[in-house]
């Protein structure tokens, strides 16, 4: 009741004129920059922060979090219709979605981004008021082996579910894997792949991998068939959601919070992980499963849903315990100190119209997305008729711009074309492209995480499985892997048994 009560009066707090005004431009300006491929809402929120300086902290951090949100879905639209990511929680809505906007069906696949951004907002926020204490104290019993038999679980599944074959998915997170040791070694500083090149002791950039695998790969791949296939425009088709398509998406709507949230909760967590997992789950409880990887309208909603729940599962831990989970809540944190506030269990206690009025405002902002988006949707489809030729030649454009924007180096430009080749040679020989992203995602923290705990067991490997999660989340890797093998006994089995009655 005293939760309730506080989120009253942050509503108090949110639903001035001004603040208002300040979540309205954040949710503009959000969705304007996460169109741009490269410039996702981290770095939104850090180019914002300098504007800030003159607003009250309230007001600030209410256009902060209209910004995460906005860019968040504006990554989604690009990717859906270009196929193009903004940001790397958005490389999942390519994969249905843009099969969805080539069939002339954008507009559906935004609409259903659009209602499941707000879905997973919604949710998401109502288990922040409800489940910030708990979930807190769940994140902090995690330790380095659990962290990495979550990593595993999201290879294992993204890769027995992609592509023509599981060799092909492994091959595929193989060349993630190797892209993500590019750069130092996180624990010796040692160089690794970079064949002496300072600029590559950073590592490459997980924007620049995504766009370089979709958008150039996709770009030079059309550009290959251009010439046995005719350049005309993608029709748009009916801009709003058919009754089918509800029911095929509504409980892809609510599922996708309960993956999402818990993901951004915890430390390495993240919308990266929460959606691939969100795409694995729709996938296997899909009636549809033909229409996977041609635009099943589920692998758009599902997804969308968990990503921006795990927005507002991010919050969890900055709010209570002072501790970023993602790139957006590391530049909010610095912005809390910048006005002199320090997150952590107390600043709830100090700072209540702040706290309140922001976690309020993520309603107010969810809303007025919805709002903005939604009778956009046949808008943004409308890209879609321009002609091939200059569509893909304008997505090569601001694929660049955008990835030039990353680190402003040159380099990065021949790396997205070495990357964007990459992609089109993967096309070329059936190699889904999502196992790749997830390896550079999530490949250095998987093994920052695995020496991690492999130095706390003083190098033994039962140091992996010393606790009853990480136990539980084996048994289900184990369960995944050994699944078509199960299914293929049971198979005989039931035959063998008829068989016998007859």
């Amino acid at each position: 009741m005293n939760a309730f009560n506080s989120l009253m009066d942050g509503f108090g707090t949110a639903l001035t004129p001004v603040n208002l005004l300040w979540a309205a431009v954040g949710v503009l300006l959000g969705t304007a920059i996460g169109v741009l491929p490269g410039i996702g809402p981290a770095m939104a929120v850090a180019l914002l922060l300098p504007v800030t300086y003159g607003l009250e902290p309230t007001g600030a951090f209410i256009m902060f979090a209209g910004i995460y949100y906005g860019a968040m879905f504006g990554g989604s639209t690009t990717s859906i219709l270009l196929n193009t990511p903004g940001e790397s929680a958005a490389v999942v809505a390519a994969m249905e979605g843009n099969p969805m906007a080539k069939s002339g069906r954008g507009a559906q696949a935004l609409a259903a981004a659009a209602i499941g951004h707000f879905a997973g907002g919604i949710i998401g926020t109502i288990l922040l008021v409800a489940l910030a204490p708990t979930v807190a104290d769940l994140a902090v019993d995690l330790g380095a082996p659990d962290y990495f038999a979550i990593m595993v679980l999201a290879f294992i599944a993204v890769t027995s579910v992609l592509g023509s074959s599981r060799v092909r998915g492994l091959a595929s997170l193989l060349i993630g894997l190797t892209l993500g040791l590019v750069g130092l070694d996180q624990m010796t500083g040692q160089q690794r792949l970079t064949f002496g090149s300072l600029q590559l002791a950073d590592g490459i950039d997980v924007v620049i991998v995504a766009v370089g695998l979709f958008a150039i790969g996709e770009a030079l791949w059309v550009a290959a068939h251009l010439r046995r296939t005719s350049g005309e425009a993608i029709p748009v088709g009916r801009p709003w959601l058919g009754k089918a398509d509800v029911k095929r998406t509504w409980k892809s709507w609510l599922r996708g919070p309960f993956i999402g949230f818990p993901f951004g909760a915890i430390p390495a967590g993240g919308a990266e992980i929460p959606t691939f997992l969100s795409y694995v789950t729709e996938k296997r409880l899909s009636k549809h499963k033909d229409e996977w990887g041609k635009g099943a309208i589920e692998g758009v909603a599902g997804p969308e849903s968990a990503s921006s729940a795990s927005a507002a599962g991010t919050l969890v831990s900055m709010l209570t315990l002072g501790l970023p989970t993602t790139a957006v809540a590391a530049v909010m944190l610095a912005a809390f100190q910048q006005y002199g506030i320090q997150p952590g269990p107390l600043l709830f206690e100090r700072e209540p119209d702040l706290v309140w009025g922001l976690i309020a405002s993520l309603f107010v902002g969810m809303v007025l997305l919805l709002a903005l988006n939604l009778p956009l949707a046949p808008v943004w489809a409308k890209l879609l008729r321009i002609p091939r030729p200059y569509l893909y030649a304008g997505i090569l454009f601001f694929a660049a711009v955008g990835a030039y924007a990353v680190g402003g180096e040159a380099l990065d430009l021949v790396i997205l074309l070495i990357i964007g080749l990459i992609g089109f040679g993967m096309r070329r020989y059936g190699l889904p492209v999502l196992p790749a992203v997830i390896g550079v995602i999530l490949g250095p923290n998987a093994e920052q995480q695995l020496r991690r705990a492999l130095q706390i067991s003083d190098g033994s490997v039962s140091g992996l499985v010393d606790t009853p999660f990480s136990i539980t989340v084996y048994a289900v890797i184990a369960l995944i892997v050994l699944w078509p093998l199960l299914r293929k006994l049971l198979v005989r089995g039931r035959r063998s048994d008829a068989d016998v009655k007859a």
